[in-house]
């Protein structure tokens, strides 16, 4: 099988996202909450399933780039304030059909220290459970910076949370146990390559300029061959500029069209009148 290419909801307007995404050949868009949209009442649930609704035949999963919202953070009351949102979450996703989420540890702080290790594992462990309860995958992504970073670290909190993965390759690009080359990218996911359900494709992120497309196949192709390997079949490509986008897909379209070739069955040919 090939890998499903999709977009982020880069659009306000949905009819123009999916305009956009079937006009140039996406098979999915990976939805990121907006905290600030958020509905917050039985009403304004039933109408954002209908919103979204809007997106099909597209495949669609979602994601939460919520900032300084942890699930182990040492402040009692912003955990419970997180886990309340988390849930919500899960539900408006279980309403709509879908079977993917990813979220973050640590994601927007700069350090770790306002964080329980314990705490984090505990509760991570807890929302798995109560997506898997209503169908929903609940996926771990891999930072920049912070726990998630270090491959060692992700391996623990993917294994004793029993979380699902979603593979930024950007992120391992730039991540600093990848630059002074202890690991590799391959180490985020050979522990377990079975629970990589995501991809995030771009070649790397930095400071002030945020996702950075590849200039040509050679910057992605060995990541590339990571998610191939192991069979990952879903490839957001994680750039909001259009023409990065396209530029991008076309990149990741060439490489798809070369290494995953199709393969001709034998037809049988019905010889009776």
């Amino acid at each position: 099988m090939k890998p499903k290419v999709a977009l982020c909801n880069f659009f306000d307007d949905i009819e123009q996202l999916k305009a956009f995404a079937l006009d140039n050949d996406f098979s999915g868009v990976d939805w990121s909450f907006n905290m600030e949209e958020f509905p917050s009442s039985p009403l304004e649930e039933t109408r954002w399933v209908e919103h979204l609704s809007a997106l099909k035949p597209l495949e669609v999963r979602y994601h939460c780039p919520f900032i300084k919202v942890d699930l182990g953070h040492e402040d009692s009351y912003r955990v419970l304030s997180a886990v309340n949102l988390f849930q919500h979450v899960i539900r408006l996703v279980s309403k709509t059909n879908g079977k993917f989420l990813t979220l973050h540890v640590g994601l927007g702080h700069n350090t770790t220290r306002i964080l329980s290790w314990e705490r984090t594992i505990t509760n991570l462990r807890n929302l798995v459970q109560y997506g898997a309860d209503r169908s929903v995958k609940v996926c771990l992504e891999n930072l920049a910076w912070g726990w998630t970073s270090k491959p060692n670290l992700f391996e623990k909190l993917i294994r004793r949370t029993g979380a699902g993965m979603t593979f930024d390759i950007g992120h391992a690009q730039a991540c600093e146990s990848v630059s002074n080359q202890y690991f590799s990218p391959e180490d985020f996911v050979s522990p377990h390559p079975d629970r990589v359900h995501n991809a995030h494709i771009y070649h790397t992120e930095i400071s002030g300029l945020g996702h950075v497309p590849p200039d040509g196949i050679e910057d992605i192709k060995e990541r590339l061959d990571i998610l191939r390997q192991i069979g990952c079949l879903w490839w957001v490509i994680e750039i909001r500029d259009a023409e990065k986008l396209l530029w991008t897909k076309q990149i990741v379209d060439d490489y798809i069209e070369k290494a995953f070739p199709v393969k001709v069955s034998d037809v049988s040919v019905n010889n009776h009148p």
